[in-house]
């Protein structure tokens, strides 16, 4: 039995891993899918293995803009991140201070995720989508009850975020190929925790299928 199977068991013996399936109204999240992530000139964040998850969020991008679906973006300037304190000594390439010169590139969407002026990019200070952004109204105005979450880092951003809609009482869809880490130990972990406590993680086929079945609001 592999570590995932017998943390997935234990959690399940005592109560979790519950599944939230598709409510009715999709919106889709992108995460983070940034130079600082993409681009090794540029990377804040080590070495990286994304191209198939820029790949399968595009193809995630396709169905739902097609079908007529919210589509939502985060990005992080490094240079912009309040890192005083304790949170400072948690991310230590961000204390500094000093401006980045390559912060608007490293902060700048990848260009074949093609986002269209009427998609919101949100620029968060903390790891959730949510943190200190306008999100919540965004899905609170559109009644969104089903957020699908794209992008990076699995134990970072994509965690808090699931961690946040599921607070939200949103359900809560991980597409388990496109989302990404550094570490793929990390990356497995996480995508089991992210299971069994706050979203469900579904393959990129049946979320494709979800979206293009749902009719748009």
């Amino acid at each position: 039995m592999s570590y995932e199977d017998d943390v997935r068991d234990f959690y399940v013996q005592h109560g979790f891993g519950g599944r939230n399936g598709f409510g009715k109204r999709p919106a889709v999240v992108v995460i983070d899918l940034a130079g600082s992530w993409l681009d090794p000139k540029k990377s804040q964040h080590g070495t990286t293995r994304l191209e198939s998850v820029v790949t399968r969020t595009c193809d995630i991008l396709a169905a739902a803009r097609a079908a007529g679906h919210p589509v939502f973006f985060t990005t992080m300037r490094p240079d912009r991140v309040d890192v005083k304190g304790p949170i400072g000594a948690k991310l230590p390439q961000m204390r500094s201070g000093a401006a980045n010169p390559l912060a608007d590139q490293m902060a700048e969407l990848d260009p074949r995720l093609e986002r269209r002026d009427d998609e919101p990019l949100f620029n968060k200070p903390r790891a959730s989508a949510f943190y200190g952004t306008p999100f919540d109204a965004y899905l609170n105005a559109r009644g969104i009850d089903t957020l699908i979450i794209t992008g990076c880092s699995t134990s970072g951003c994509v965690r808090a975020t699931a961690e946040s809609a599921h607070n939200r009482n949103l359900h809560g869809i991980v597409v388990r190929d496109a989302v990404g880490e550094r570490s793929p130990i990390a990356h497995e972990a996480n995508l089991t925790d992210i299971d069994l406590r706050y979203a469900d993680v579904v393959d990129g086929a049946e979320v494709i299928a979800y979206l293009e079945a749902t009719p748009a609001a």
